[in-house]
């Protein structure tokens, strides 16, 4: 693939990592406007590259903040601990049993189809970043009234329960493109009862625990795919597919580094439902892509 498109779909997922709007969905956008195949195994793994550049960009902007509340003491640790391995655990199950039931319904009779498949429908994206938008602007009109709620508890993590609630949400939000993870995630800890602070940290912590197996997955999948492919006649050139998402992720660590030191403090700043409406505005211009051939 052309250097020029890795780089422009490393700047798109830097740039729309903070937000809450999907940068996956706009990644996935992005590729299907420059002509390349988002479900394919070496387009899979490039965009899991460019979560992990800017996971690595997450880690270096919130290090310091997570010092300060989860790795300030064990027992603050302890307990950080076991709401993380608590809601991940949620994650991968309703991860695992929904991602295996679309396999079922939706894939029936193709033995070779993969959740993955899905990634270059346009027309599941759009409702999905509906589904997101909706969401969002549930938590953000009702921020004022859930901040007067907000409870009060030792230490500065989430409640378990909303932990739970964070890593169910999580795994819905698995085999969609468009279903923003942390818009979903954090709202949801909003809706619990945690501050959006609380609810951003921990989503983000979410985030970082979640990538690694997950690179691990697409990295078995391009190279399950090229087995197969070399054993048909038509090779993938493996090499170049791993060196230009390595390539990627360093792109999108720069990116999201930028993105964050401009885009955080709006985003603390601003009203959380101006993204739930730019989702819903997102979600029309998706069906409007896909109706023209997209």
């Amino acid at each position: 693939m052309p250097i020029l498109k890795v780089i422009v779909l490393a700047i798109v997922q830097g740039l729309a990592e903070l937000l809450p709007v999907s940068s996956s969905a706009h990644v996935v956008v992005a590729e299907k406007l420059m002509g390349l195949d988002p479900s394919s195994p070496q387009m899979t793994l490039l965009l899991v590259m460019l979560h992990t550049g800017t996971m690595f960009a997450v880690i270096a902007y919130f290090w310091n903040q997570w010092k300060r509340t989860y790795f300030a003491s064990s027992d603050a640790f302890k307990r950080f601990a076991i709401r993380v391995i608590w809601a991940t655990l949620l994650t991968g199950i309703i991860g695992v049993i929904l991602q295996k039931a679309i396999e079922k319904t939706v894939f029936k009779g193709a033995p070779k189809a993969q959740i993955e498949d899905l990634f270059s429908h346009l027309e599941l994206i759009a409702p999905a970043l509906l589904a997101a938008g909706v969401l969002i602007l549930i938590a953000g009109l009702m921020e004022r009234r859930l901040a007067a709620a907000q409870q009060k508890f030792y230490g500065d993590s989430v409640t378990m329960r909303q932990a739970g609630w964070m890593g169910f949400v999580q795994g819905l939000c698995l085999p969609f493109r468009g279903f923003s993870r942390s818009g979903a995630t954090i709202s949801t800890g909003m809706l619990t009862g945690a501050s959006k602070e609380r609810a951003e940290r921990f989503s983000f912590a979410l985030a970082v625990v979640l990538t690694p197996p997950v690179v691990a997955r697409e990295a078995l999948r391009l190279l399950k795919a090229s087995h197969e492919a070399a054993a048909a006649g038509t090779p993938i050139d493996l090499h170049g597919s791993v060196v230009t998402s390595l390539l990627g992720a360093v792109f999108a660590f720069f990116a999201g580094l930028v993105a964050l030191r401009w885009l955080s403090a709006w985003l603390e700043a601003g009203r959380w439902y101006l993204f739930g409406i730019y989702c819903v505005v997102a979600s029309v211009a998706v069906f409007y892509l896909h109706h023209i051939g997209y």
